[in-house]
């Protein structure tokens, strides 16, 4: 190729850079329908008036010559803004009669269009679904499950936590208000009550996990589900000793690498009772007097885990009673204070109220 027709093509392409922008412009600009004929005449009587050959003549209204004839073909319709430029210069009024569109008005009409070729040849919309899955099933066998796809066979990998207080009071968290599937984790809180505490929990998720969780609002069950989908999370949760479905039917217990420990049993106690627990206060009258007393009161329906909360409570020196064969409660003011000071609480849930009733009193 010889410098002539080099120079020459850089030439073509730095005229026509304006062009092209212009074209990607125009492209979503609305657009004008002439009645038939009437588009090809006034494109033929602009040009005459201004006494430009056809390439002229695009390159005046900033379109490729190719696009000109198709408009003159009246293949395409012209767009609103090169209309109002012809009709500016050459001062020729605006047509009468003409349609002024939206883009792509023609999508919703070509593709209903579309839909009633298909299904006037084939009966249905979509070809004949057995061929389609018979098809695919070849492609399968053939070579579809001996490809690696980037996303289908590649599970995305979570950051191992080392054995630790906010890991134990994770599986807390889980035990009372969790649950585990094949692929997924999620834990179930109030939308009002706990709306601090799903916060706390969603960073819990990134801190341990190194994972994004989603948040679902449930508003007409009043819930909030905190989710991570991970069969990496979902493995490890499992070797480190929790189960996938139901926790009640499976009657599930705490894993003995946080029973044999008091520092993780102190957490997993926290996890559960921010999550399966309430501080309450009780209102009573005796001889004309209003008497209030606070409480404690743990609830889970898995009864190995109810014997750990008791268990754990009375090693701290505590005296838990069995309100109901689900239910342990602590009544005595010191031992609840006491239980605030030892394991504490991370849901603002428990904490205000228990902050507010002693400093009412």
């Amino acid at each position: 190729m010889g410098v002539f027709t080099i120079v020459y093509i850089f030439y073509l392409c730095y005229n026509n850079r304006g062009m092209a922008e212009l074209n990607i412009k125009n492209k979503y600009y609305k657009r004008v329908v002439f009645p038939k004929g009437k588009q090809s005449s006034f494109l033929k009587k602009a040009q005459a008036q201004l006494g430009l050959n056809s390439r002229e003549f695009a390159r005046f209204i900033g379109i490729h010559i190719r696009s000109m004839n198709d408009w003159k073909r009246e293949k395409f319709s012209v767009s609103l803004p090169s209309l109002k430029k012809l009709c500016r210069e050459t001062k020729i009024s605006l047509p009468k009669n003409i349609e002024i569109k939206n883009p792509f008005w023609y999508a919703n009409k070509g593709a209903r269009n579309g839909g009633f070729a298909v299904y006037k040849k084939y009966g249905r919309i979509g070809g004949d679904p057995e061929y389609r899955k018979k098809k695919w099933y070849e492609w399968w066998e053939k070579e579809g499950k001996f490809k690696k796809h980037p996303i289908i066979n590649v599970c995305p990998s979570i950051k191992i936590p080392q054995q630790s207080f906010k890991l134990s009071e994770f599986f807390g968290i889980i035990l009372g208000d969790g649950g585990i599937t094949k692929r997924q984790v999620s834990i179930t809180l109030n939308r009002t009550d706990d709306k601090e505490f799903i916060l706390y929990v969603a960073d819990l998720f990134r801190e341990l996990f190194g994972t994004e969780p989603s948040v679902y609002d449930r508003l007409e069950q009043s819930i909030v589900n905190v989710v991570v989908s991970r069969s990496g999370l979902v493995n490890f949760l499992i070797n480190m000793g929790l189960k996938i479905g139901g926790k009640v039917r499976q009657q599930v217990d705490v894993p003995f690498w946080i029973k044999n420990s008091d520092y993780f049993s102190k957490a997993c106690l926290k996890g559960l009772f921010d999550t399966d627990g309430c501080f309450y206060i009780d209102k009573h009258r005796y001889k004309n007097k209003i008497y209030f007393n606070c409480g404690m009161c743990f609830r889970n329906y898995s009864l190995p885990v109810l014997l750990f909360f008791k268990t754990k409570l009375e090693q701290l020196g505590l005296h838990p009673t069995h309100n109901t064969k689900f239910s342990i409660c602590l009544r005595r003011e010191n031992e609840i204070i006491k239980y605030f000071q030892i394991v504490g609480s991370s849901n603002p849930k428990h904490l205000n109220k228990f902050k507010q009733y002693f400093k009412n009193k």
